[in-house]
């Protein structure tokens, strides 16, 4: 069921299925995506589980609530909404909303990258954390600097560009080899089309890796259980989340065979398996 609430300046959209008198799974989609990112995998979890999935701040239909008061948020002050760090207190606000005060979290690729900021700041919300497609940020300010521009200009694309054409050009990428070939990859692509590129743009400015400070420093401090899923065709990840896995001390990592970018959209079945596997110990 798709429901919405209000947080402060913003507005939640998010999607639950299953008891809530289940153990919660917090669910965080990557970028273009949106709360109906898991909605396959939901379907199977939500039998033991109950799931919870957000939009994050610039997707789907969580939004900045414009004020037009004397005390009006600044153009600036709102691209804040955008960031890493006020993306983790939404959802921490949301879960408080909720009164989620102990749950799982599983996050993809964007959303990846939140949960692990998530884990690192806010660890008394989370009993065990799955991170798909993931990583800890880059290290060194020449990356991020680089990575920064990359996306400012993307950013200017979806501004200026025909959206679709922009979708279909940018899973292009090697990254998506397996995904284009999966028979349900046009569906998968309408989904995204349900997105504002323009608030699509400002996240992308703003919560790029190339704005997130590196957490492979504090890798480290983790004492949370992790499992890092990687999909076997995706050879970037899977080295990127071998380097995670030697630095933290209760992770595991699973590479999901014949499996690229997004595991849990090409084989639902095995994501379902691993996840249910995972929290049952």
């Amino acid at each position: 069921m798709l429901r919405r609430v209000q947080i402060g300046n913003c507005r939640v959209t998010y999607y639950a299925e299953g008891d809530p008198s289940y153990p919660a799974i917090l669910f965080l989609h990557g970028f273009m995506g949106d709360c109906h990112e898991f909605k396959q995998a939901i379907a199977g979890l939500s039998k033991r589980f109950y799931c919870v999935a957000i939009d994050l701040m610039g997707h789907g239909q969580t939004c900045f609530i414009k004020q037009f008061s004397q005390n009006a948020v600044m153009v600036d002050q709102q691209e804040y909404y955008y960031t890493i760090q006020a993306n983790a207190d939404l959802v921490i606000k949301f879960l408080d909303f909720l009164r989620l005060d102990y749950c799982f979290l599983i996050g993809y690729s964007l959303g990846g990258r939140l949960a692990l900021y998530l884990t690192l700041h806010f660890s008394q919300y989370f009993h065990k954390v799955v991170l798909e497609s993931a990583s800890a940020g880059l290290r060194t300010d020449a990356e991020r600097s680089d990575r920064l521009a990359k996306d400012q200009q993307l950013a200017a694309r979806l501004e200026n560009e025909d959206f679709r054409q922009f979708l279909e050009n940018w899973y292009q990428q090697p990254i998506f080899d397996s995904l284009r070939s999966h028979p349900d990859f046009p569906e998968l692509l309408e989904q995204r089309l349900n997105n504002s590129p323009y608030q699509l743009a400002k996240s992308l400015r703003n919560l790029s890796t190339g704005m997130q400070p590196s957490l492979w420093e504090d890798l480290h401090k983790i004492e949370i259980p992790l499992l890092l899923l990687a999909g076997e065709l995706d050879p970037k990840f899977v080295k990127i989340n071998q380097q995670m896995e030697q630095l933290t001390k209760c992770s595991q990592l699973q590479i999901a065979p014949n499996c690229g970018h997004n595991i849990h959209f090409e084989n639902t079945e095995l994501f379902v398996e691993k996840i249910q596997a995972f929290f049952s110990k």
